[in-house]
């Protein structure tokens, strides 16, 4: 008999915290169930409102009762393949002899590269539950490195996107999910993409997948475009007058890390931490800039004071609250990213 897969998956109604509670509910554009209880996760004690892990097509969880088509272990779905660290997952994986997937949204210029390299490139949106099946078919592991685009609403990739994904996961038996997080995402509830991190860590954890979830502090090639490059183009640098340490990070040291730990098998079930080994301040990486381009850069600070009153002032019209919650995350980022980090 084949496995019975969920015709329908449920979104969340909403997110819920002290500190969400005087923000917004994150409301589902087609509501499945009458009733979302409160998840409330058996490590943290902490709650969200979170959903059932149910579809409408039946009550109980699927059961597979053939032994069907063995899935080889090297098959892997990479979600958020064509990002930064993305391809750099992509590029690991194949090197390494593994099966490559790519889950990519349909888009006008496609991800022709990934095909160049030997992976398999298929069509789904996060957005879109009813796509999502289909490209888990023959998958063993799941490396979720998705994230929404900054011109979208965060809980629609971020937060609704990867509860189906997790659940789809859950309802075909995926053997491994592998989550990336964000450092310290735990201790800022009132920022909204970091309060979504943390409850999808959550969320996969009581999910019963087996997985692995990996905190990621600033990815160093973000560096190139942000300062590297203006500062040879005689443009402006923006930064903040925060003394703010980043142990930024090669994506293509965590892509490597992060096979360490998929084949470790005492790895399941682990929260890792990932970051460089020094921590850097914007002015720290300005200078180095200017030391390796030969020239001064032409820096423009914005004080973290300007940041929280323009988060404030957005919280009065409905349509810039995305705006506001980004401006939430630049401002911790700009006061409190980096503490204590781990290595693998």
């Amino acid at each position: 008999m084949a496995l019975r897969l969920p015709t329908q998956l449920v979104t969340p109604v909403n997110l819920h915290r002290d500190a969400f509670s005087s923000r917004r509910s994150f409301a589902p554009s087609d509501t499945l169930f009458s009733s979302f209880p409160s998840f409330t996760s058996s490590s943290s004690g902490r709650s969200c409102w979170l959903p059932l892990v149910r579809c409408a097509a039946q009550q109980t969880g699927p059961v597979n009762l053939a032994p069907g088509t063995p899935v080889r272990p090297t098959s892997i779905l990479v979600v958020g393949a064509t990002g930064t660290l993305g391809r750099q997952i992509v590029r690991r994986a194949l090197d390494e002899g593994y099966e490559v997937r790519c889950l990519v949204r349909p888009r006008p210029a496609p991800a022709d590269f990934l095909r160049d390299w030997g992976a398999i490139v298929v069509n789904a949106d996060l957005s879109k539950p009813e796509t999502i099946p289909a490209t888990l078919v023959g998958i063993h592991t799941i490396i979720d490195c998705a994230t929404g685009r900054p011109e979208e609403p965060i809980k629609t990739v971020d937060w609704e996107g990867k509860v189906a994904l997790i659940q789809c996961a859950k309802a075909m038996g995926i053997q491994k999910y592998i989550f990336f997080s964000i450092h310290n995402c735990d201790k800022h509830p009132e920022v909204p993409l970091m309060e979504i991190k943390y409850c999808t860590e959550k969320f996969l954890k009581d999910a019963g997948l087996n997985h692995i979830i990996i905190r990621l502090c600033g990815f160093m090639q973000g560096l190139i475009g942000q300062y590297a490059v203006p500062i040879l183009e005689e443009k402006s640098v923006w930064g903040t007058d925060a003394p703010t340490r980043i142990a930024y990070m090669d994506t293509q040291d965590i892509a490597r890390l992060t096979f360490i730990a998929l084949r470790n098998e005492n790895m399941n079930g682990k929260l890792l931490t990932f970051a460089g080994p020094r921590a850097w301040t914007t002015q720290e990486v300005i200078t180095l800039c200017e030391r390796l381009a030969g020239q001064d850069a032409n820096v423009t600070t914005v004080p973290v004071s300007v940041l929280r009153f323009t988060r404030q002032l957005t919280r009065f019209f409905e349509w810039t609250n995305d705006v506001a919650d980004r401006l939430a995350f630049s401002e911790v980022i700009g006061l409190c990213f980096y503490s204590q980090v781990h290595l693998l």
